[in-house]
C-alpha cells in the first residue's frame, strides 16, 4: 500500500500540480489532504528557517516555483531512506534540513530564493495516511544599501533649475527618502521627504550655497549618504567704480596732466570676479585697481571696468569717460591742395589735440579765420615754388609755433606702363605723374568712348585680360594748378610677333637638333613661350626635349631624332592681354643611304672543340665608303645528337630544351673590322652566322646565313710523303727482286725468261748495279768498234748474252770461272768467245 501510495504521489507532481493554478489535490476519492499557507520573511545574506509541519513526517518532498512562473521544481525530499538534496537547491542558498523534523534552514540567503516553497508532508504511511501540503511564501528583501547623492550640477547658476537624486544600489520597498541642508554654521535641517528619490530645485539662488545629505530607509535598515556640497554660481553684478582723486565735470571725470590717478573696480560674483582694464576699447590692465603714474595727454578717454565669471563665462561693465587737459602735441600742419577743378589753390593748416583747441591763422593773408582753416586762392598769378606760413597758438605754451608749405609744378612728365596681373585676368594701363603741391590730376582715354575718371598722383585703367584693342592708342591726360596746359602720355598695344632662325631645319636621324623662337621685341609683357611637338602636344623638359627658355626667347632641343617620330611640324606659341601667335617650324629627318652589301667569304671552326668561330667577309665597292659599323648575327639552329648522346631521349630532350626564338647580335662598331671571331659558343650547337652593314642608323640588308665548317687538316704533305715513302719501299722491294731472279736465273728460267725475254732472244740485259756490270764483263764478249781497216788497238764494250747462247763460230774451248768471293750461289758456267782481228 505504501508503494501504491508512493507511486500515486510522484505520479502526481510532474502532471496535475503543474497543470492546474489551484492549490487543490486530490490524492484518491476517499482521502482528503490538509493545506496549510505561511508567509516568510528573509533578508539576502542572512539564514532563514521554513518549517514543514510540527513534527517530523514519515516522508516530505519540498520543492520551489519561482514568482511569475507554474513550473513545481524538487528541492529535497525524504522517502524514509534519508534526506536527498536536489541540484536545484545551490541556486536557492546554502540549504540544509533541520534535524528530527522536516524543517529546512537556508543560509547565506540569495534574491533567487524569492517565491512559493511547497512542503508534501505524509504521516501513517502504514495505517491510515495523511498528506498534508505546507504553502510557505518566502519574500527576501535586501536592505538598503549606503546612498549616494548625486545632483544634476553640483554649481548651479543662479536662477536655474536642478534636480538632486539619491541612488541606491540594493534595497526592498517601500523605501522613504529624506533630505537634508547643513548651513555653513552647521545647523542640518530637513527640506524635503517622501517615497521617491528624487527632488526638483527651481529658481536656484545664491542662498542655497551648503551642504546637502539624503537618508533612506526600508523595513531592514535605515543608511544616510554622505554630504554633498552645493555651490550656487552668480554674478557678476554691475560693477562700481571709485576714482581717486575725485573730479567730475559734465564730460565724466577729468585730472590734470601728470597727476596719479587710481581706479577702483569692485562687483559681487562667484566665484570672485576677475577685472580688466579697458582704455578706449583696449586692454591696459588686468586687477582690480588701474593706477596711472604722472597721467598724459594721450590717457584721455574711456576706461572701462570688466567684471568676468570665468566659470560662467559672463561679464558685466562700466565705462567712465576721463579727460586730461594738455595742449596739442607737436607743431601745426600745412598743406596746399587743388580746388575748382585744379583751376585754384586751397591753403589748409591744422594742428589737432590740445584742451582747449589751439588758434590758428595764415600769415600775410587777409580774411582767414583763427581756427583750422581753409583759404583759398586762384592760381593765376601764382609762380611755382610759392610759400604759405600758418602760425599756431595755445594758452598751455609760451610761444606760437609755426608752420608752411609751398607750391610747385612735378618734375619730369608723365609715364604711362602697362602690366598684367598673376591670374591673367586683367591688363592693369597706369599712368603717374609724381610730385608735385598740390598734386597733378590724372585721367584716361581711350578707343571706341573708353574713359576713366580722375585721380591724384596716379591713375590705372583696368582692362578685362584680352579685352584691349591693338594698334589703338590709349591716352593718360595730366592736369597741374600751377599749369594752363594739360600734359599726355599714350600707349598702343600690340600683339605680340614670334621669330625664327629657320623655318624648315632637316638633320640625319640619330642626332640632335635645336629649334628657336624668339620674341620680336614688344611693348606688352606675353605669357610663357610654348613649344607643340608634331603630334600638338605641349613639350616639357623629359628625356626626349630640352627647353631652354627666357622671358624672350625658347630654345627647343630634340634629342636622339628619329625619321618616324620625330618628322613633323613643331609649333611656337605664345600670347599677351592683346591676342596671341604662334610660328611653325618644319623638322625634316633624313637617313643616312644604305651601307653596301657585305658578303661571308668565311666561317669556320678555330678548333675540333668548336667553342669559336672565326668569320671573314668582304664589303662590296670598298673604296666607296658608306658604312660605320656591323652587325654580326648568329641563331642555334639545331643541337648535334651524337655528341650529346646516342639514345633518341636524349636528343630529344635536347632539341626541346635548345629552341632559341630570334638572332642574337654582336655590334662591330670599327667599319675597318673584317674578321671576327665569336667565342664562347655550345659546342653540341649548330650555329648560323650572317652579317649586316650599318650605316648610323640605317641597317643594309643581311647576308647570306652560313653554318661554321669543321677545320680543314694539312694532309697533303703527309700523303705525299707517304706516297713517296711506299714507291721507294716498293722500288727496293722490285731491285732485291730483279738482284734475286738475275742471279738465280738458271733455278728459275722461266721468271727469268717471263720478265727478261724468251729463249733465243736477242735482247740485253739493262745492267743496274756494279755487280751486274762485273758479271756482264766476265760472261760476254766484245764487240768490235770501227772497221778492220782501222789501225791501232779497238776498245771492246761489253754485251750482254744469255748464258743458253753461245756464239756459232767459236772454237775455242771453254774455262770456267769461279764466282765471285761471299757468293753461295751455284757456280754458273759462262762461255766466253773471244774473236781477235789483226791489222
Amino acid at each position: 500500500m505504501v508503494a501504491q501510495l508512493l507511486g500515486l504521489v510522484f505520479l502526481f507532481l510532474p502532471t496535475n500540480l503543474v497543470n492546474f493554478i489551484t492549490y487543490a489535490v486530490e490524492i484518491n476519492p476517499k482521502w482528503e489532504v490538509v493545506y496549510q499557507e505561511t508567509s516568510v520573511y528573509g533578508v539576502v545574506g542572512k539564514a532563514v528557517i521554513l518549517e514543514c509541519g510540527p513534527t517530523l513526517p514519515d516522508m516530505y518532498i519540498w520543492s520551489f516555483t519561482m514568482p511569475g512562473t507554474e513550473a513545481i521544481r524538487a528541492v529535497v525530499y525524504d522517502l524514509g531512506k534519508g534526506e536527498r538534496i536536489q541540484q536545484l537547491a545551490q541556486t536557492l542558498g546554502q540549504l540544509t534540513v533541520i534535524s528530527n523534523s522536516a524543517a529546512v534552514s537556508i543560509e547565506n540567503l540569495p534574491l533567487a530564493a524569492h517565491g512559493l516553497f511547497t512542503c508534501q508532508a505524509f504521516y501513517d504511511i502504514e495505517q491510515e495516511p495523511k498528506v498534508f501540503y505546507y504553502y510557505v511564501h518566502l519574500t527576501v528583501r535586501v536592505p538598503v544599501s549606503k546612498p549616494y547623492l548625486l545632483m544634476s550640477d553640483v554649481s548651479p547658476v543662479e536662477g536655474s533649475t536642478m534636480w538632486m537624486r539619491c541612488n541606491l544600489e540594493n534595497g526592498t520597498g517601500p523605501i522613504q527618502y529624506v533630505w537634508q541642508y547643513e548651513t555653513r554654521s552647521g545647523n542640518i535641517s530637513a527640506f524635503a521627504q517622501g517615497n521617491t528619490n528624487i527632488i526638483n530645485v527651481t529658481n536656484i539662488n545664491r542662498n542655497h550655497t551648503g551642504w546637502y545629505r539624503c537618508v533612506a530607509s526600508n523595513a531592514v535598515n535605515s543608511e544616510s549618504s554622505n554630504r554633498l556640497w552645493l555651490d550656487t554660481i552668480f554674478g557678476p553684478d554691475i560693477p562700481q567704480i571709485d576714482v581717486t582723486p575725485y573730479s567730475i565735470t559734465e564730460r565724466g571725470y577729468s585730472a590734470l596732466e601728470r597727476e596719479t590717478v587710481s581706479l577702483l573696480c569692485q562687483a559681487q560674483s562667484n566665484p570672485a570676479s576677475q577685472y580688466v582694464w579697458f582704455y578706449n576699447n583696449s586692454q591696459v590692465y588686468t586687477g582690480s585697481q588701474l593706477t596711472i603714474t604722472k597721467i598724459l595727454r594721450m590717457h584721455t578717454g574711456d576706461y572701462a571696468c570688466l567684471a568676468q565669471n570665468t566659470y560662467l563665462n559672463t561679464r558685466s561693465k562700466k565705462t567712465i569717460s576721463l579727460t586730461v587737459y594738455y595742449p596739442p602735441d607737436g607743431s601745426p600742419s600745412c598743406s596746399v591742395e587743388a580746388a575748382l577743378n585744379y583751376t585754384a589753390l586751397r591753403l589748409l593748416c591744422s594742428w589737432p589735440g590740445g584742451l582747449p583747441s589751439p588758434s590758428l591763422h595764415w600769415t600775410g593773408l587777409v580774411n582767414t579765420a583763427n581756427t583750422n582753416t581753409a583759404v583759398l586762392l586762384p592760381s593765376e598769378g601764382l609762380n611755382s615754388n610759392s610759400l604759405f606760413t600758418c602760425m599756431g597758438s595755445h594758452l598751455a605754451l609760451k610761444q606760437s609755433i609755426e608752420c608752411s608749405t609751398r607750391t610747385y609744378i612735378p618734375p619730369a612728365e608723365p609715364e604711362c606702363f602697362a602690366y598684367v596681373t598673376n591670374n591673367k585676368q586683367y591688363l592693369m594701363l597706369s599712368c603717374s605723374w609724381d610730385g608735385g603741391a598740390p598734386k597733378a590730376l590724372l585721367w584716361w582715354e581711350g578707343p571706341d568712348g573708353l574713359a576713366k575718371g580722375g585721380e591724384e598722383n596716379s591713375n590705372i585703367l583696368i582692362l578685362r585680360y584680352g579685352t584691349a584693342r591693338s594698334g589703338k592708342p590709349y591716352t593718360c591726360h595730366a592736369k597741374h594748378p600751377l599749369l594752363v596746359q594739360t600734359k599726355t602720355c599714350r600707349l598702343t598695344l600690340e600683339a605680340p610677333v614670334l621669330l625664327t632662325q629657320r623655318r624648315v631645319v632637316s638633320v640625319y636621324e640619330g642626332s640632335d637638333v635645336q629649334l628657336t623662337c624668339n620674341l620680336r621685341a614688344n611693348y606688352l609683357p606675353v605669357s610663357e613661350i610654348t613649344w607643340f611637338n608634331n603630334q600638338g602636344v605641349g613639350v616639357l623638359d623629359t628625356s626626349k626635349y630640352a627647353l631652354l627658355q627666357t622671358s624672350a626667347w625658347a630654345n627647343l632641343t630634340v634629342r636622339d631624332t628619329d625619321e618616324t617620330q620625330d618628322s613633323g611640324e613643331y609649333r611656337c606659341s605664345t600670347s599677351n592681354a592683346v591676342g596671341g601667335t604662334e610660328i611653325n617650324v618644319t623638322l625634316v629627318i633624313k637617313r643616312y643611304p644604305m651601307p653596301p652589301n657585305v658578303t661571308l667569304v668565311k666561317v669556320m671552326y678555330n678548333s675540333r672543340q668548336r667553342n669559336e668561330v672565326e668569320l671573314e667577309w668582304r664589303v662590296e665597292n670598298e673604296g666607296g665608303g658608306g658604312w660605320t659599323g656591323f652587325i654580326l648575327q648568329h641563331i642555334w639552329v639545331s643541337e648535334q645528337p651524337g655528341r650529346r648522346g646516342s639514345n633518341n631521349d636524349s636528343k630529344q630532350e635536347t632539341e626541346e630544351r635548345i629552341s632559341p626564338p630570334d638572332w642574337y647580335s654582336n655590334i662591330i662598331q670599327d667599319p675597318e673590322v673584317r674578321i671576327y671571331t665569336v667565342g664562347r659558343l655550345t659546342p653540341t650547337v649548330t650555329y648560323q652566322f650572317r652579317i649586316m652593314p650599318v650605316n648610323h642608323r640605317t641597317v643594309g640588308h643581311p647576308s647570306a646565313a652560313k653554318t661554321p665548317a669543321e677545320p680543314r687538316y694539312n694532309v697533303y704533305p703527309a700523303v705525299i710523303g707517304a706516297a713517296i715513302g711506299g714507291m721507294l719501299f716498293a722500288a727496293f722491294l722490285t731491285a732485291l727482286l730483279l738482284v734475286f731472279i738475275i742471279r738465280n736465273r738458271n733455278n728459275n728460267p722461266r721468271l727469268h725468261d717471263m720478265l727478261f725475254g724468251l729463249q733465243h732472244s736477242q735482247s740485253r740485259e739493262n745492267i743496274n748495279f756494279p755487280e751486274d756490270e762485273l758479271e756482264g764483263r766476265s760472261e760476254g764478249g766484245i764487240e768490235e768498234i770501227g772497221g778492220s781497216s782501222s789501225p791501232g788497238p779497238t776498245m771492246a764494250l761489253p754485251r750482254a748474252a744469255s748464258p743458253l747462247t753461245t756464239s756459232p763460230a767459236s772454237a775455242t774451248p771453254t774455262t770456267s770461272q769461279a764466282p765471285p768471293p761471299g757468293d753461295d750461289n751455284e757456280p754458273v758456267s759462262v762461255t766466253i768467245t773471244v774473236k781477235a782481228t789483226g791489222s
